[in-house]
């Protein structure tokens, strides 16, 4: 067999998860039930988020918080300031694409 196979979470409640951390990408899994967030942080390379079920609140540096719902991505430029959040009912579930992998980015 060639491929590798990853496998990721099915949960109901926060979970936060490593899946892949090599020397491409890293990929995370998410899951923020209402009222849950992430902690304020910088992005640490080029970030793309797939949004997979539920509707995100982000606030980006100082721009006014956007919602953007399950079907969309975005892509986060290096070093900008992320506040992700869920104030919805419904779960919200994403998955965070980082490449290169941040330890091959510039330290800021």
């Amino acid at each position: 067999m060639i491929e590798k196979i990853y496998n990721f979470s099915d949960a109901s409640e926060k979970l936060i998860e490593k899946i892949i951390d090599d020397e491409n990408v890293v990929l995370n899994h998410m899951i923020l039930t209402k009222g849950t967030a992430l902690p304020e942080h910088y992005s640490n390379s080029n970030v793309y988020m797939i949004i997979v079920r539920g509707t995100m609140t982000i606030q980006l540096d100082d721009e006014t918080p956007n919602t953007h719902k399950a079907g969309s991505i975005l892509n986060i430029p290096f070093n900008t300031k992320m506040n992700v959040s869920n104030s919805h009912d419904e779960i919200l579930e994403f998955f965070v694409v980082k490449a290169p992998n941040p330890k091959d980015m510039p330290k800021v």
